[in-house]
C-alpha cells in the first residue's frame, strides 16, 4: 500500500497504526486533524476537501520519502480525506514509527507541515449562516514552517503554525 493516501471515506486509525508496527521501534507518534466548529470567528458546520489527486499522490509520497530519510524513520504514513466531512471527523492522519521518540515527533511534524504547504488539496468551509468559502492560501508562497526542511527560513510574521488557519491553495 502507498504511504500517502487520499480517502473519500472515514478510515480506521487503529488499522493504520497497526501497519506501522515494528518491534525495532521504540517511538510512535501520530497526528489527527479534526474538523472543528469554528474558524476565524465564524461558526463552521462542515467542510469539503478537493484535491488534484495525481499530483497530491506523487508529492505526498515524496514528502513521506523525505521524512523517512531525514529523520531515520522506520515507517510513515499519511491519509488525507477528500469530499464532505462533518464536525469532529478526521480530515488528515499521520503516523510514524522510529527507533526513538525524538525522531518520531520531528518526522510527524515535518509531514503535516509539508502536506499543508505543498499538496494541491483545497478546503471549503460551510458556515452556520449559510455562506461558504474556500480557505485562502496565504502561506502557499511562504517558506516551510519548520527548521527541519532543507533551506527553510522563518515564516512571515503572523504566518507561523499557530497564527494561520489550516490552508490549502484554492482562493475564495
Amino acid at each position: 500500500m502507498s504511504a500517502f493516501r487520499l480517502s473519500g471515506m472515514a478510515f480506521d486509525t487503529a488499522a493504520l497504526r497497526a501497519e506501522l508496527a515494528d518491534p525495532g521501534c521504540g517511538g510512535y507518534a501520530s497526528f489527527e486533524g479534526w474538523v472543528r466548529d469554528h474558524n476565524e470567528g465564524q461558526p463552521v458546520t462542515r467542510l469539503e476537501y478537493e484535491a488534484f489527486a495525481p499530483l497530491a499522490q506523487r508529492e505526498g509520497e515524496r514528502i513521506i520519502a523525505e521524512a523517512l530519510a531525514q529523520f531515520g524513520l522506520r515507517g510513515a504514513m499519511c491519509v488525507h480525506r477528500v469530499g464532505a466531512l462533518a464536525l469532529g471527523e478526521i480530515a488528515v492522519w499521520i503516523g510514524v514509527a522510529a527507533p526513538h521518540r525524538d525522531e518520531a515527533f520531528r518526522g510527524c511534524r515535518y509531514i503535516i507541515d509539508e502536506v499543508k504547504h505543498r499538496l494541491p488539496i483545497w478546503k471549503k468551509e460551510h458556515y452556520a449562516n449559510g455562506d461558504s468559502g474556500w480557505v485562502n492560501c496565504e502561506r502557499c508562497a511562504a517558506a516551510p514552517l519548520h527548521a527541519d526542511h532543507p533551506g527553510a527560513t522563518a515564516a512571515a510574521p503572523g504566518h507561523g503554525p499557530h497564527h494561520s488557519p489550516h490552508v490549502h491553495g484554492k482562493p475564495r
